[in-house]
């Protein structure tokens, strides 16, 4: 018998099936390096990072319907026992996007027509894994395809540096270098197709409260390793490096103890929390490894899933 969760899951893609419909992927990222080098004067942080996709993704399914009197209609659903969704749809990363680049179009919102948009979250919040982002760069490649504009459009990406220091990266995907506050390409790297496993434990790390803590406890990187990450060619040989990582496991004690564990199981090559946190990620020599290390981590009460490094960006994909 089916239960209900399945239900619900039925329905909504009944909702989104047929002609006019689009269903986009938007994937999870891991940071190889994050190097954040101080406050500049707008108040952002001047950051260098090189970034590289996951199998790991959400699901978007969109399409235009009559105006309802709200620009964006978004409703979500969470999956593998992530917390369902904490923030108002009108504030969501999302519906932002879609509402700036409506305006970028000239297009008006609300009273003729509504973009109705579905998420399915397999990408948890607060992990520095870039979920939103990734999510927002998925809905400005969907709006643009509902409203017939090229995706090659300049104005999405333009609009994509206005969201966030991600979002641009995910309509890239692969491996890339970027800095300025993280919006700014400077290089791709050959992307690595190893297997990997992520592990969050409970709670998550505010990203200001964590620029705060780096702040006022500066965490310089060894120059050497600084020159071999930004100057190397190939993902896999970039050393995994980030001056975050200590403000995030002081934020959160459970980071360090992930990492910890992880650094010592059979078949792994290495671990580092992404980006600003909670999630670690583990470099494994082999599927079989990943996968026994994501199994042990669930038996312990964290969240862990096994994925792989990859080509993957925000796309549109088959409607089913």
């Amino acid at each position: 018998m089916m239960d209900i969760a399945r239900i619900a899951q039925n329905v909504e893609a009944r909702e989104f099936a047929g002609m006019g419909s689009l269903k986009l992927i938007a994937p999870a990222k891991v940071n190889l390096y994050l190097n954040v080098k101080g406050l500049r004067e707008d108040g952002y942080h001047e950051v260098s990072t090189i970034m590289h996709t996951l199998m790991l993704h959400d699901v978007l399914r969109m399409k235009l319907v009559p105006g309802t009197g709200e620009p964006v209609q978004l409703t979500s659903r969470s999956y593998e026992g992530l917390e369902p969704l904490d923030v108002d749809p009108q504030h969501n990363i999302v519906t932002k996007a879609i509402v700036k680049l409506a305006e970028a179009f000239g297009r008006e919102l609300g009273e003729t027509e509504t973009v109705r948009v579905h998420l399915e979250k397999h990408i948890p919040a607060q992990a520095g894994l870039g979920g939103g982002s990734s999510d927002a760069a998925a809905a400005l490649l969907g709006a643009a395809i509902l409203w017939q504009e090229s995706v090659l459009d300049p104005r999405i990406e333009q609009v994509a540096a206005t969201l966030g220091a991600d979002v641009a990266f995910f309509l890239k995907g692969g491996c890339a270098q970027y800095d300025g506050i993280g919006e700014h390409f400077v290089r791709s790297l050959k992307i690595t197709n190893d297997f990997v496993v992520i592990v969050k434990p409970e709670g998550g790390v505010s990203t200001a409260a964590a620029y705060k803590k780096l702040d006022e406890n500066p965490q310089p990187l060894d120059a050497a390793l600084v020159k071999t990450a930004e100057e190397e060619a190939y993902a896999m040989h970039v050393p995994l490096l980030n001056n975050m990582a200590e403000a995030g496991e002081e934020l959160n004690t459970g980071v360090k103890t992930v990492r910890e564990w992880l650094q010592e199981q059979p078949g792994v090559c290495n671990a580092m929390m992404s980006g600003s946190g909670s999630a670690v990620f583990a470099v494994c020599e082999s599927f079989d490894a990943a996968a026994r290390v994501s199994s042990s981590a669930q038996a312990k009460g964290w969240w862990s899933r096994t994925t792989t490094f990859g080509p993957f960006k925000a796309t549109m994909t088959t409607n089913r």
